[in-house]
């Protein structure tokens, strides 16, 4: 059966879980749904969310979408009524645009979607795809009509794992808020509170989990001791928790730096831009999808360092910005520091490297880049609806 394009319903998402809790996923697909409805010419979209229980979300998103929600504790039914709720969905509603939020859904939507004829978009953000799926999810993106991501890496690294072309994968990047991340004097309170008053300060914001050291943040400590020879005021300020910390206090006690590090713990999203402020570099030498993390310092006007072979290349801009090194080279990243810390290369200009960031990386920016892609798979269906059905005749 073809459907005429002005028959075409709205736009559907399904997600895992958006609401319910708090990470980087969560954080780029709120960014996403916001870019989309700054987007004016779209119309009001129908969302399925596995887990999220439809009190949780905010009034901003309710007036521009129609919510479906099924978490009730017991997770295997609330998956198959997802399913059947999704399935009629489709076939009844015929959606122009179907866009599934997670790998661990795309098997559920491509079977769901080739049985209601109705395209499919993936999209993927980091690590999920970045090494072999099962053949299952494999093929599920394989067979979908568009696949999108978050950077240059994780395309590329998705493509190597699952035999992908390239040129199928576009790209959505992450985004900063320009309203919320602002330069600005640093607080004298945190300043007397961390010990960092007329101290040049490093600043890392990591979870500190041992079975995810890639942050970096035992590199940039075997690296303080150079550091601290140039600049002896230097000091280490790492915001984050988790059960690597005990193991990187030592390290630093080891190498006989503990006074130079400082382990502020966990820090709740609305303080984090003033903790920003406090830094003269942001240094994370690490293995990062993208890294939202350094649009964030480069927005508050900080200067940054990033490791060399990762989705850091997308928001440093391939160096242009920041520093880039090799994630697992303390003497590298001591080298950069230190240029860093003296203050004078460009990309230590602060309103000229929000200004860079901005200029890419803003909502409005994003909410361009999501018009550019959504016309594009428009085109696309629009082509598709106009082609003969050969399935069916050869059926």
């Amino acid at each position: 059966m073809q459907v005429a394009r002005g028959n075409w319903a709205k736009d559907t998402f399904v997600f895992i879980e958006v609401f319910g809790c708090e990470g980087g996923i969560q954080s780029y697909i709120k960014d996403v749904l916001s870019a989309y409805v700054a987007l004016n010419t779209v119309e009001t979209a129908d969302i399925f969310l596995l887990r999220d229980q439809c009190e949780s979300i905010p009034t901003e998103f309710r007036s521009r979408f129609r919510f479906h929600c099924f978490q009730s504790g017991r997770p295997m039914l609330d998956r198959v009524r997802l399913a059947l709720a999704l399935g009629s969905h489709l076939l009844l509603k015929r959606p122009r645009r179907l866009f599934c939020g997670h790998i661990n859904l795309a098997v559920m939507v491509c079977q769901l979607a080739r049985l209601a004829r109705v395209p499919y978009t993936v999209l993927t953000y980091g690590k999920e795809v970045w090494f072999p799926l099962n053949p299952s999810e494999g093929k599920a993106l394989q067979a979908a009509n568009n696949i999108w991501t978050i950077s240059r890496y994780s395309r590329d690294l998705a493509c190597a794992a699952n035999k992908l072309e390239a040129q199928r994968i576009e790209i959505l990047p992450c985004t900063v808020d320009g309203d919320v991340f602002t330069p600005k004097v640093a607080s004298s309170q945190l300043l007397q509170r961390y010990g960092l008053t007329d101290a040049r300060v490093l600043m890392t914001v990591a979870r500190l989990w041992k079975g995810d050291p890639y942050k970096g943040v035992d590199v940039t400590i075997r690296a303080l001791p150079k550091i601290a020879i140039a600049f002896p005021d230097v000091k280490y300020l790492v915001i984050g928790r988790g059960d690597d910390q005990p193991r990187l206090a030592q390290l630093a006690k080891d190498l006989g730096v503990a006074e130079q590090v400082v382990f502020a713990g966990f820090v709740p999203n609305e303080e984090l831009v003033e903790h920003y402020r406090l830094a003269n570099v942001y240094v994370m030498p690490s293995q990062e999808g993208f890294g939202i993390v350094y649009l964030e310092a480069m927005a508050c006007g900080i200067p940054v360092i990033s490791g060399d072979d990762d989705g850091s290349a997308d928001p440093v801009q391939d160096g242009r910005l920041g520093w880039r090194v090799p994630h697992r080279d303390p003497e590298a990243v001591a080298v950069a520091c230190i240029e860093a810390l003296q203050g004078d290369d460009r990309r230590c200009n602060g309103p000229w490297l929000r200004e860079q960031t901005l200029a890419k990386f803003s909502k409005l920016a994003l909410a361009d880049q999501l018009k550019t892609l959504l016309d594009g798979v428009s085109v696309a269906r629009s082509n598709e609806q106009h082609q003969p059905d050969n399935s069916i005749r050869a059926s």
